[in-house]
Formats: C-alpha cells, sequence, structure tokens
C-alpha cells in the first residue's frame, strides 16, 4: 500500500516564522549605515582635532621664532632705562588732580654698541686674554653713561605729554596705551635715528 505523500507545508510549520519582512530588512540596514556613519564621524573627529594640534604647536613655535628673530636675525637685547618716579599737575580744569607714575623704556641699540657686546661676550668667553689686555670694559655700562645725557631731555618729553592728559584720559587702559605711543614718538625725535624706543613701561600709577 502506497504511503501518503508527506505535505511540505507540514512538514516546516515554523518556517514563515524566521523569514523577515522588508521593513524589518531596511530597518537592520538603516542601523548598520546609522551604525558606519557614527564609526567614520569619530575616526574623522580624532584626525582633525590632532591635525589641528599639530598646526597649533607649528604656529606657536613659528611665533615664538618670530620674537626671537628679526630680518633672520635673533633679535637683540635692547637698553633698559630707568627714569624714576614723575609726579605732576594733570590738565583737569575742574578739581587739581595729580600723577604718581614711574617709568622705565626699552631702547634699542646701535650697530656699534651691538659689535661691541658681542666682542665682550667672545673676549669673556675666551678668558678675557690676548694683546696684553687684562679687562674687558662692559659695554652696558659705557651706554648708561652715554644715556645719562639724554636723560633730562627724555624726561621733558614725558612732562609735555603726561600734563596735557586728565585723569579720566590715563583712567583707562587706551589712555595709558595712547600716552606711551605719544611718549615713543616724541622720544624717537630726540634720537634722531640713532636708536629707537622699543617698549615704554609705567610702573606705579597713582592719580590723586
Amino acid at each position: 500500500m502506497a504511503r501518503p505523500t508527506e505535505n511540505k507545508e507540514d512538514k516546516n510549520p515554523n518556517e514563515k516564522a524566521f523569514e523577515m519582512s522588508p521593513s524589518l530588512i531596511m530597518m537592520i540596514s538603516n542601523g548598520i549605515m546609522l551604525l558606519v556613519i557614527i564609526v567614520s564621524l569619530f575616526v574623522m573627529n580624532v584626525s582633525l582635532k590632532s591635525s589641528i594640534d599639530e598646526k597649533f604647536a607649528l604656529l606657536s613655535g613659528s611665533q615664538e621664532q618670530g620674537e626671537m628673530e628679526e630680518d633672520g636675525e635673533i633679535r637683540q637685547e635692547g637698553v633698559l632705562l630707568d627714569l624714576g618716579d614723575f609726579i605732576l599737575n594733570l590738565a583737569d580744569t575742574a578739581h587739581r588732580r595729580y600723577l604718581k607714575v614711574g617709568i622705565a623704556m626699552e631702547l634699542s641699540k646701535t650697530q656699534e654698541e651691538v659689535e661691541a657686546a658681542q666682542a665682550a661676550a667672545n673676549a669673556k668667553s675666551s678668558g678675557g686674554h690676548g694683546h696684553g689686555s687684562t679687562s674687558v670694559v662692559d659695554p652696558n655700562a659705557e651706554i648708561a653713561i652715554v644715556m645719562e645725557r639724554y636723560k633730562p631731555a627724555i624726561r621733558d618729553a614725558i612732562i609735555s605729554v603726561l600734563s596735557n592728559k586728565t585723569s579720566d584720559e590715563l583712567s583707562t587702559p587706551t589712555g595709558k596705551e595712547i600716552a606711551k605711543e605719544e611718549i615713543l614718538e616724541m622720544v624717537n625725535n630726540i634720537f634722531e635715528g640713532q636708536r629707537e624706543v622699543m617698549r615704554v613701561s609705567f610702573g606705579q600709577f597713582i592719580i590723586q
């Protein structure tokens, strides 16, 4: 007697349960794509941050080098001129106001002074001996002597600038910077191009 044929549908009753619907497949695909995008963005962010840090380090190094070099040469140390304290009347009309300020400035060296400083440094490194020389002249001491001759004219220029300012003008950072620029310009005129004022600094600054 022939055995009845088996029904394929009866043989795999759970087969349909394992079939994924198109919407489920699309959700899984979208999830995988989203995961790939997130990973890619993370990798790009890490690479970009590394590149920015590297460029920032190079830029910082270039800026430091720019401070140390000028026209391809190492920037020479300037001459520090301490002008002491100034006590003077300000230009206020309603009430009399006084200013007490300490001022110093850094001046550039002449070419002769730079060469003298280099010669002194070379002589010091070699022990200061040679051609019967027993001592090395300090070039900075000679510069200080020269600067003493200019101090009266420089102090007069500073008093001229500051005494024409009001307390309101000098009470703001901007007003102080303007005063420094004016002092720098007037003192540069005194030197007539022989040297340059590199920086003007205010010490104690009291308005009463």
